[in-house]
């Protein structure tokens, strides 16, 4: 009998406690919310950063980023599977199909500027600067297995291979760059190493002799001693080639690499506390001004911030591009300032 009341003791307090560890765990905004972010390598870094200063003021928060690239990004977002897509490209007619068909309302938030950098190896004595159509005649569809010696792209560069590495085909970065210098989004000779993840792109590049490559600026950025940044020229000309920095990205002059990159939030996933308060960080000006410029993007101005986070408070859905088409040569200030009259 003494046995039997132990037994059900221990039964009841086990269950007591198994009641309060339920009722713990199944309060995610009071402890320990996840915040489930995935998308674009190039944003994750801005990203990453505001994760970390976000969860040193809410250490009952867990911000969760991944990076599947900005197309896988938006396969799991648009099938409800996360909160926030990072995106280096706005959102496509088939993403949208996608987000309609799973019932999934989105917010297109844009969170910076940011360049394409065009590198090669160090070593490399013969790059000087690269115009778009010398770009173009390496990466289009026609170029593979026709163009493969450096000498083929400019009569005095020496015989020798060229060794291609870029954004894979899921990567927003892939999208702009194909567009921009090939003249068709998504096209592109098939023969290089491509990758999603820029850190396999920077280790590629800057152990190949005979490389180039391409991906967002703040990785060049952050890796600039491993590579050799070159100028590009639209005009054909070594005294009209730009290099991209932070004041030729923001005014357009670096031309025409230079693009917005952006977060788009689920509309269902922001009646959350922990995700509207961690995109209420994201946007603050202060926050994202500093933030951005210390992982080496380009910050919009304060009363830009502003705008976008009237937009979030607002809830406008949608994207602002479904109507614009591309965002190449698109004035971000106009198009989002034009929407909210």
């Amino acid at each position: 009998m003494k046995k039997i009341i132990i037994s059900v003791i221990v039964i009841i307090v086990l269950a007591v406690a198994g009641f309060f560890l339920w009722q713990k765990t199944s309060s995610p905004v009071q402890n320990n919310s996840i915040v489930d972010v995935d998308g674009s390598s190039t944003v994750f870094p801005i990203t990453e950063a505001m994760a970390e200063e976000f969860q040193k003021e809410h250490e009952n928060i867990q911000v969760v980023v991944g990076i599947s690239g900005t197309g896988g990004g938006f396969k799991r977002f648009c099938r409800g599977e996360t909160h926030i897509n990072d995106a280096s490209r706005p959102i496509k007619e088939a993403e949208i199909q996608l987000c309609l068909e799973n019932n999934i309302e989105y917010l297109e938030l844009p969170i910076a500027f940011d360049g394409l950098a065009v590198m090669v190896h160090p070593s490399n004595t013969w790059v000087d600067y690269l115009t778009v159509a010398e770009l173009k005649k390496m990466w289009e569809p026609s170029a593979q297995d026709s163009v493969l010696y450096w000498d083929q792209i400019r009569s005095g560069w020496p015989h020798k291979k060229i060794n291609l590495y870029g954004a894979g085909a899921d990567s927003g970065t892939y999208d702009y760059f194909t567009e921009a210098i090939v003249g068709k989004e998504g096209e592109s000779r098939g023969d290089f190493v491509a990758s999603e993840d820029d850190n396999v792109l920077v280790q590629g590049i800057s152990s190949d002799p005979l490389s180039l490559g391409f991906f967002g600026f703040a990785y060049y950025h952050e890796n600039r001693e491993k590579l050799k940044l070159i100028p590009i020229s639209k005009s054909g000309s070594l005294e009209s080639a730009v290099l991209p920095n932070p004041e030729t990205i923001n005014d357009g002059s670096y031309s025409p690499l230079s693009r917005p990159i952006f977060i788009y939030a689920s509309l269902k996933a922001i009646e959350q506390s922990a995700v509207s308060e961690f995109i209420d960080f994201y946007l603050h000006p202060s926050n994202a001004q500093k933030l951005v410029s210390e992982v080496g993007y380009v910050p919009f101005t304060a009363l830009f911030y502003e705008l976008i986070g009237k937009r979030f408070e607002a809830k406008i859905t949608g994207s602002v591009f479904e109507k614009a088409g591309s965002q190449t040569g698109v004035t971000l200030e106009q198009l989002f300032s034009m929407e909210e009259k």
